[in-house]
């Protein structure tokens, strides 16, 4: 089915062609994504301080039921691609010479509305499925009284429950690892060809097997700025998440060939 780009010119996206890239490629994702944040900085922060917004009534609302914290936190990075929806547009804009603007970005998801739908409804299954998985580990695993999340970090640090520790994060690591697969590339591809949901899913697959190694990099990089912004009790993610969002959006840059060059 043919789809219409920018000039108005009626196209069938062709399957996105993906590019090598080397190991350090995330390190230069970040500096760029920095730079995208130093030239844009209150619409950047503005999704930067919706993220802590979010961590913080996250933490306050279950602070007493820890276990519906772990899964509700963990499924709000699954969720992160869709989220930072709005820092790929700002990058997008600023790299098309458009200027810095909020407004164009939270309604940016209009360009291709079902097939974004189709990838958040992916997503939702996979965060529903996880915070049953969740639950189901701390009912089986967790031997001590359920702490408050103080008592809970206490723990961890500490290596109190390993057995219990070892299967919660060998599980969570698994649908880490399919949400990361499919969602390397996925929203901003979307975005910019007006791909549908299923090539650009299988793109980002895709992305993964040729760059195992840049991929390793950039999947480590995430979870440790996420952390550090959850230590802080998130309020390093008002900074750490635009950084993130924007370097996402730099490395499809980086992972895919532009349009003309995958149909050539």
């Amino acid at each position: 089915m043919s789809q219409t780009n920018d000039a108005g010119i009626g196209t069938t996206p062709a399957f996105p062609a993906v590019r090598a890239v080397g190991a350090g490629a995330p390190l230069k994702w970040l500096a760029r994504g920095a730079d995208d944040l130093k030239s844009c900085p209150i619409p950047s922060l503005f999704y930067g301080f919706c993220f802590a917004g979010m961590g913080l009534l996250i933490t306050f609302v279950f602070e007493h039921a820890y276990e519906y914290t772990a899964a509700l936190t963990s499924g709000f990075l699954l969720l992160g691609p869709f989220l930072a929806m709005g820092l790929y547009g700002i990058s997008r804009r600023r790299e098309r010479g458009e200027g810095c603007a909020l407004a164009p970005t939270l309604t940016v998801w209009r360009r291709n509305a079902g097939n974004i739908g189709i990838f958040a409804v992916v997503l939702g299954v996979i965060f529903l499925v996880w915070a049953r998985a969740s639950l189901v580990v701390f009912a089986l695993f967790y031997t001590n009284e359920m702490p408050n999340l103080s008592g809970f970090l206490t723990q961890i640090l500490a290596l109190e429950n390993l057995e219990f520790l070892a299967v919660y994060f060998t599980v969570g690591l698994i649908f880490a690892a399919i949400v990361f697969a499919l969602g390397v590339v996925s929203i901003p591809l979307m975005l910019d060809r007006d791909q549908d949901a299923i090539t650009a899913m299988l793109a980002s697959v895709g992305a993964l097997a040729r760059n195992p190694g840049a991929m390793i990099v950039w999947a480590f990089a995430i979870a440790a700025l996420t952390v550090v912004g959850f230590l802080t009790f998130h309020v390093g993610l008002v900074v750490l998440m635009p950084i993130l969002g924007h370097a996402t959006w730099h490395a499809y840059r980086d992972l895919i060939e532009p349009a003309r060059a995958a149909a050539g």
